[in-house]
């Protein structure tokens, strides 16, 4: 399952990337995880950023089946499922980052962390659907998910799946179309040239969010053994 992503950028660079007013509660992200207020364009609100949470507020956390159905949602259902097609017309957003995590498996309970970025280690987008939800007391929650594919060559030495990202060309037609086709092209489609680093384990607490997160460090697992095999 994806759980992290990063989006350190500060918010003028967000603003005239995605041609957007960045409110002034937007603070970059190191270590973005699920319950994190996260920001988010939608396709009914395309002028400004919006804060939604990844997957489940913090308050809905211990319904863990809950959280872990809507922190992603793979391609492949979405192409089979009514429900899920509908929700692609109706419900899509991006979801500006600058890198995503992933761990590669390294045994039975040890793994590596890397960190994949555009080659340039510029923003990109992340391809989402959106949902509204009323708590027991009745106030309303909005909440993302992210949309995964199978993972692309310059991936899969690290792990099966990824996020779907949006280049800059695409992020028009992925807000603005109503064709069904069109839209899972693009989610299948990959044009972006990535890389990845190993980084320290820090990023496995969601708690941790600096600068210290995304700096390159040793393959080694959470106990510190480094690994052989980078």
């Amino acid at each position: 399952m994806f759980i992290r992503y990063s989006i350190t950028a500060e918010a003028e660079e967000v603003a005239r990337r995605f041609s957007v007013d960045v409110p002034d509660g937007y603070q970059p992200n190191f270590n973005a995880a699920p319950t994190h207020l996260l920001p988010v364009i939608t396709q009914d609100s395309q002028r400004g950023i919006s804060f939604f949470y990844w997957g489940a507020p913090p308050s809905w956390a211990k319904k863990k089946a809950l959280a872990e159905k809507i922190v992603n949602i793979r391609f492949e259902a979405i192409a089979e499922k009514l429900v899920l097609r509908k929700k692609l017309l109706e419900k899509r957003c991006l979801i500006p980052a600058d890198g995503f995590y992933d761990w590669k498996k390294t045994g039975k309970k040890t793994s590596i962390p890397y960190r994949f970025t555009r080659k340039d280690k510029g923003l990109f987008s992340i391809a989402g659907l959106w949902e509204e939800y009323d708590d027991d007391e009745g106030n309303m929650f909005h909440t993302f998910s992210v949309i995964t594919r199978p993972a692309v060559v310059s991936v899969l030495p690290i792990c099966d799946r990824m996020p779907v990202l949006l280049t800059q060309d695409d992020e028009a037609t992925w807000l603005n179309t109503q064709d069904i086709t069109t839209l899972l092209s693009q989610l299948e489609a990959f044009r972006e040239d990535l890389e990845y680093y190993s980084v320290s384990s820090m990023v496995n607490s969601p708690d941790r969010n600096s600068k210290l997160v995304i700096l390159p460090a040793p393959p080694a697992d959470q106990y510190g053994n480094l690994s052989l095999f980078d």
